[in-house]
């Protein structure tokens, strides 16, 4: 019987030509195996393979995260309850913060490409100008998600979205503001358009704004309506120039409790605390605190760390292959004195 010789490498040159051939096939084997892909954002199957190198072990466990601002309590809760929801599934979470810079936000995004992230959780600092990163993304095969704050930008694919229902909560306020001024006089809106969450809010607002006139016969008007980034001491000066043009204002509805802590800082400043009722979005303790002290009339409950804990939840869920809702809202409660 005539064999046939097989060319493998020299470590098996001394084996018997049967034990060479079963070799090569196992070596065949090994190779087949190792060309099988692992779907992104699955930190246990590279954390398993002992044979794989720790640098592409840490790589796949890593969900890179980018908030909005991390000088806002909301979002402070919101990264610190990702990152203990990622340690318990085996997770570990890089927060970065836009800080309000669509340009600062897109370079963070463009790291987390380059380092081959497992997964990317953004609160977009403007939800439009966002959309050419996370294209970048996409074409990488890094699933992207949202938290808080959505995006609106055409080809931008989004795996799922998790915040609050912002549409209902602007509803809220807007019943909170109509009871604190007796339905009667003209308000303001320190807003905050570049971002979606705070659009939907405004929306939800301005809507359950006009039913209530038409069911009550009322006659509530925003007469002035201005940006102040969702900034404390952008608000401050936001709020000073509407009690300027506006000496006969009865209420002013921030979109967010950073905001409406400099509404009220600019309300103390010109001696109109009670006389111009304000009402807030987030639920963050300052502002509460400010409730009780009888220097805002309402304030819409927020629940940061539900939407941290349901993000991280949703890349684990996506990564071990089950079905993830495209949107997941989390209602919103009204707090009154």
């Amino acid at each position: 019987m005539r064999i046939v010789r097989i060319g493998v490498s020299p470590l098996f040159q001394r084996q018997a030509p049967l034990s060479r051939i079963t070799a090569a096939i196992s070596l065949l084997f090994v190779a087949v195996l190792a060309g099988c892909e692992t779907k992104p954002g699955t930190p246990s199957s590279a954390a398993s393979a002992s044979s794989a190198p720790s640098a592409a072990v840490k790589s796949e466990s890593v969900i890179g995260v980018s908030l909005l601002r991390l000088s806002d309590p909301f979002f402070i809760d919101m990264a610190d309850a990702m990152k203990a929801r990622a340690a318990e599934l085996g997770y570990r979470v890089e927060v970065v913060s836009g800080e309000v810079d669509p340009a600062r936000q897109r370079n963070q995004v463009e790291d987390f490409v380059t380092k081959r992230v497992a997964a990317i959780i953004l609160c977009p600092v403007d939800s439009k100008a966002i959309g050419t990163s996370i294209a970048r993304a996409n074409e990488a095969g890094i699933p992207v998600f949202t938290a808080d704050i959505a995006v609106v930008a055409d080809g931008a694919k989004i795996v799922s979205h998790i915040a609050t229902d912002n549409f209902a909560g602007g509803k809220l306020a807007a019943e909170a503001m109509f009871e604190a001024i007796g339905g009667v006089g003209p308000i303001a809106i320190v807003d905050h358009p570049e971002v979606e969450s705070v659009i939907m809010r405004t929306r939800g607002f301005e809507e359950r704004l006009a039913e209530l006139n038409r069911e009550k016969g009322a006659s509530v008007e925003v007469v002035k309506k201005l940006p102040c980034l969702g900034a404390r001491d952008k608000a401050f000066q936001v709020a000073e120039a509407i009690l300027q043009a506006h000496a006969d204002l009865k209420g002013i509805w921030a979109i967010n409790d950073q905001s409406a802590l400099g509404v009220v800082a600019a309300l103390e400043k010109a001696n109109l605390v009670g006389k111009v009722k304000v009402v807030g979005f987030d639920g963050q303790p300052e502002a509460l605190e400010a409730m009780k002290a009888g220097k805002m009339s309402g304030d819409v409950v927020q629940h940061p760390r539900e939407i941290g804990k349901k993000a991280i939840e949703a890349v684990s869920d996506y990564g071990r292959g089950k079905d993830v809702p495209a949107q997941t809202l989390i209602p919103p409660t009204l707090v009154k004195p």
